[in-house]
């Protein structure tokens, strides 16, 4: 099989979206990038930061509720729609629920050949490039650098701390193989 998808999982600042961009440059066919970034600023605005979306504590935590978990499966079916129609897609995702996160893409993509890449990274880094990067809350990134990653099964992981994203992204290229090797 051929993969489809690739699941970057980390935290916030972790370098996955930097990764995502490296990957794109360096596969020879044509990827797609959806993240998580991308479904939060398509929620109305009055779901963020309420009780029913997503809401932001002034430490950095993140919680949802009922109403966010619901979109996010129709968010996540949209994903796989777009694969089932021919595209490639390089997820960029934050498991905030571990395991039980990736439960429910595991469910979505079903036989979908899919690469699960922990993107690891230190949460004193992690914390140096939220405060370098302005536009997160303060704490998020520490919060989630290991809390992404409980139970969470991968096929493959980087470290952003020890490797910058083109490192990474050679390395998840050269494990894809089966025709997505890196570009010469």
């Amino acid at each position: 099989m051929t993969t489809k998808v690739i699941v970057l999982n980390g935290g916030s600042s972790s370098g996955k979206s930097a990764i995502a961009r490296c990957l794109q440059g360096v596969l020879p066919q044509p990827w797609l990038t959806i993240g998580t970034d991308d479904f939060v600023a398509a929620l109305p605005p009055a779901m963020q930061d309420s009780d029913d979306g997503i809401e932001f504590a002034p430490d950095g935590g993140v919680q949802v509720g009922q109403e966010f978990r619901e979109l996010e499966l129709a968010w996540i079916a949209g994903v796989v729609a777009m694969v089932d129609a021919g595209a490639r897609v390089i997820v960029d995702e934050v498991f905030l629920g571990g395991a039980e996160s990736q439960g429910r893409w595991l469910k979505a993509l079903g036989d979908i050949d899919t690469l699960w890449v922990g993107v690891r990274c230190d949460p004193a880094t992690a914390a140096r490039r939220e405060a370098a990067r302005g536009d997160r809350i303060h704490g998020m990134a520490a919060q989630q650098a290991e809390l992404v990653h409980r139970g969470v099964t991968y096929d493959f992981e980087v470290d952003t701390a020890a490797a910058d994203a083109m490192t990474c992204a050679d390395a998840i290229a050269a494990r894809l193989g089966n025709g997505t090797e890196r570009k010469p």
